[in-house]
Order: structure tokens, then C-alpha cells, then sequence
């Protein structure tokens, strides 16, 4: 009878829902935090009431949402002057991507609190600095402090981190200055600075039209990696000027194979029409407004013709990177801006016909870097090789889901790829979770309480509880 009992508890317990396990945040001590904002943690607190059904989704959000802010936010004012550099995360230098991703999610709070308004237009005014130190290069030092990246055979000054040529790094601080200047209509941060640092990017962009030559830009790394350094002479492959812009590499900080990075190209629309309209409504002037925005109308025109492939399986799709010459090269890489993040970026219509393709394509084995495990399933890249899966990927495709089945699938991989750290990492095994990149990456943390606050403003509420 004892037995029989014991076997009947057994039975109810493994039966019985998994209230006990109890779920201790992993945010630093509230003295060790690096900025604290009022409004962010009121909307923590909200969120896990919120989610008070789904204690692990409660508990990972707490985690993420704020790790920017704690973690690597380095807010003071220089000469009375809002100046705010930030962390990409385990590595103590500022990308401009980065801290142009990592800081997003905030600006939405950005009229709820003067101290977060502040250390946002802070971000931005320390990113036309960078800018105007070199246009050319993607991670700065916060200060002249030099480092490990100094004999790169490329123009390095000792206040540049890395000088990887990458098209988005240009565009980033461009789409965050727009979205805050949207949402809290402060105009200070379009100054002299911000003037110089545009008149810069259009030259940049210009230039790696190769229209007049190859350009100033050249880059060699003694390294036995092959997408740490750029080929034929640390030039890049050969293209044909078509109209479209070069990036010697990807958002990645990989080398690109052919020069033409697509997804790098719309986001480069984009973002001049953004400052074109900056230049109009603020500084009025129309004449730099009007140098962007005939450079977009002609990689916008270019795209149309060049960037687009008949693929025989899905149709007409978006090419990932092109030479101009009609040589393409088929696949996608998880960082953004990729083929997959062009709809969260706004840089094509959700139901543009060929992103549909392209989507479908790109989250499948016929990309190359595409993986599928016992884990998990996304999409990687060279930086970290075979079989890793960026959750950043993950997260694209669910931003831009279109139904409630693919939002839960990407959830659910999302819950159970974190090897319970609750943190996302850069990258985790197909296989195993606990194999993982990075245990400090700020902007996909940061990212996936972004997405969090989507959904529930999307009324998935209910969704999110029974995950």
C-alpha cells in the first residue's frame, strides 16, 4: 500500500505545474548600475505583472531590457555638453552600430525622463564626433587611447578602436538621431557637428560608388582569418559603378565577398532620406538635403535594377551582396542590417512581395548559413562558423512575423536557447545551448526586450503568458 502510495505522489508531482523554481535577477546591484532611469524600471515592473503567468519570460525580460543602461552606458557632460559612450558589451569600445541598436529601445521613454533624454542626445552627439574623427571607421575608443587594432595597414588614429569599412555604421546614428528627434522634437542635436558629420558620410558614400577609382579607403590585417582582412589589396573584389555603394565589410565586421552589400544599400536610402528631411525642417539647408536625396534616388534606382535575382525555387528575391558585373552571391548573415532585418528596419514594406521571398528563402537550408539542430533553428554566419545560430536572427524573424504560430515558434526557441543564464548571447550551438558566444552582448539583450514591448503593444499579451 505504501508503495502504491508513494508511486500515486510521484504521479501527481510530475503532473503538478512547475510553480516552485523561483527565478533571481541577474541585474547588478542597484549601486553598481551604471545609469538609472525611473521610468525604466517602473516599466520592469510593469512588464513582469504582466507576465506574472510566464515567470521565466518575466525574469528574462528583467535581465535584458535594462543591461545597456547598467552595464554599459557612460553618461557626463564634457564643456556642459550631454556626452554618453557606450559599451558594445565584453569589449570596452564604442561601435557605432552597437550603441545606435543597444540605446534604441529607450528613445519610446525618452519624454518620460530628462536624465534618459539626456544621455540619449548624448549618444548622439558622441556619434558625430566619431563620425568626424573618421567616417570610415566602426568602433571608437573613448578617448586617444589607442589599441590592439593599431597596425591594422589602414589610416588608424589612436582614437579608433577598429577602422572596418561598413556602409551601416554610418546609417545607425542617422536612424536613432531621426527616431529621437520624432518622439521628443529637441533639434539641439543637429548642430555644426551633426552638419560636418553628414557632409562626411555623403563624401564617404560617394567615393565607394567607385565611380572616380577605388577611393581612399584600403584595409590589410595580418591575420589568419580571411574575413578579418579585405582581398586584392586590401581593396576589394573588383565592381562595375552602377550606382549602388561599396562596404568592405558586413554589419558582421566580416569582409563581404562582393562589394555591393544589399541590405547595407536600403538601409543607405533610408537614412539619407532621413537627413534630407532633417536638413529641411531644421537647418534649412536645402542644398546639402538635396545632395542626399539625389544620392538615394540613384542607389534607390540602382537596387531596383541590380539587387533583385530569379531564384528558381522562390521566385524573385533580394541577393545578399552583388559586384555589378551580374555575379551574386545567395545567402544571409544574422546581423542587422541583413536581408531578413530589412522589413524590422523599415527599409522595405513587410508585404513587399519579394522580402516575402526573400524571408522564405533566407530562413531555410538553401542559405548557406541557415542552421537547423535537436536546439534550435537560425541563422549564423562566418564571424563565429558552422552551426552557431545568432539569436539576433531569431528575433528578426519573429519582429517581423506575421502570425501568431511563427511569433510562438521564435519565442519558444528563444526560452530555451539561453543555457539558462537568462541572457541572450551572441551565439549558441544548434546542438547545445550551453556552447555559446559572448556571455556579455549588450544590443541582443537589449533587442530582445525590445521585442518583448512590441508584442504586448501588438496585444500578444495573452500569447506571452501561456509560452
Amino acid at each position: 500500500m505504501k508503495q502504491l502510495l508513494s508511486c500515486l505522489i510521484i504521479i501527481v508531482c510530475l503532473h503538478l505545474p512547475c510553480a516552485a523554481q523561483t527565478y533571481v535577477s541577474h541585474r547588478p546591484a542597484e549601486q553598481d548600475r551604471l545609469f538609472r532611469s525611473e521610468v525604466i524600471d517602473r516599466k520592469i515592473e510593469e512588464v513582469k505583472r504582466l507576465l506574472a503567468k510566464n515567470p521565466r519570460l518575466a525574469w528574462m525580460f528583467e535581465n535584458c531590457f535594462p543591461n545597456t543602461l547598467e552595464t554599459t552606458v557612460h553618461y557626463r557632460t564634457i564643456d556642459g555638453e550631454d556626452d554618453t559612450f557606450v559599451y558594445t558589451g565584453d569589449i570596452p569600445a564604442m561601435w557605432l552600430r552597437d550603441s545606435g541598436a543597444q540605446v534604441w529601445p529607450y528613445v519610446q521613454f525618452a519624454n518620460e525622463d530628462p536624465q534618459l533624454q539626456k544621455m540619449l542626445c548624448g549618444v548622439i552627439l558622441r556619434q558625430w564626433k566619431c563620425i568626424n574623427i573618421d567616417p570610415y571607421a566602426n568602433a571608437f575608443n573613448d578617448g586617444p587611447t589607442g589599441g590592439e587594432w593599431q597596425t591594422d595597414k589602414t589610416d588608424m588614429k589612436p582614437e579608433l578602436h577598429e577602422r572596418k569599412y561598413e556602409i551601416d555604421s554610418d546609417c545607425y546614428p542617422i536612424r536613432l538621431a531621426y527616431e529621437y528627434w520624432k518622439v521628443t522634437g529637441d533639434e539641439s542635436i543637429f548642430g555644426k557637428e551633426w552638419l560636418q558629420a553628414i557632409e562626411n558620410i555623403v563624401h564617404v558614400f560617394r567615393e565607394q560608388q567607385h565611380k572616380d577609382g577605388r577611393g581612399s579607403y584600403r584595409f590589410l590585417r595580418v591575420t589568419d582569418r580571411a574575413f578579418d582582412t579585405v582581398g586584392w589589396d586590401g581593396y576589394g573584389a573588383p565592381i562595375r559603378p552602377v550606382g549602388l555603394i561599396a562596404s568592405a565589410f558586413r554589419p558582421s565586421d566580416d569582409a563581404t565577398t562582393l562589394p555591393f552589400l544589399i541590405p547595407s544599400n536600403f538601409m543607405a536610402v533610408s537614412s539619407l532620406r532621413k537627413a534630407a528631411e532633417i536638413l529641411t525642417k531644421v537647418n534649412r539647408n536645402t542644398s546639402l538635403a538635396k545632395e542626399c536625396t539625389t544620392l538615394a534616388d540613384e542607389v534607390e534606382h540602382a537596387l531596383k535594377k541590380y539587387a533583385i535575382v530569379e531564384h528558381p525555387k522562390y521566385g524573385k528575391i533580394y541577393a545578399f551582396e552583388v559586384d555589378g558585373f551580374g555575379n551574386q552571391l545567395m545567402m544571409d548573415d544574422a546581423n542587422v542590417p541583413s536581408l531578413l532585418a530589412m522589413g524590422y528596419l523599415g527599409d522595405v514594406p513587410m508585404n513587399d512581395p519579394i522580402y516575402q521571398n526573400t524571408r522564405r528563402f533566407v530562413w531555410s537550408e538553401d542559405n548557406p548559413w541557415f542552421f537547423r539542430g535537436t536546439a534550435g533553428e537560425g541563422i549564423g554566419g562566418p564571424h563565429v562558423g558552422h552551426d552557431m545560430i545568432w539569436p539576433m536572427s531569431i528575433m528578426m524573424k519573429c519582429f517581423t512575423a506575421q502570425n501568431d504560430d511563427e511569433i510562438r515558434h521564435c519565442l519558444h526557441l528563444l526560452l530555451h536557447t539561453d543555457a539558462d543564464t537568462g541572457f541572450m548571447h551572441e551565439s549558441f550551438h544548434k546542438d547545445d545551448p550551453s556552447h555559446f558566444t559572448r556571455a556579455w552582448f549588450a544590443w541582443q539583450n537589449t533587442l530582445f526586450g525590445e521585442l518583448i514591448l512590441k508584442l504586448i503593444a501588438d496585444g500578444k499579451i495573452e500569447l506571452l503568458k501561456k509560452l
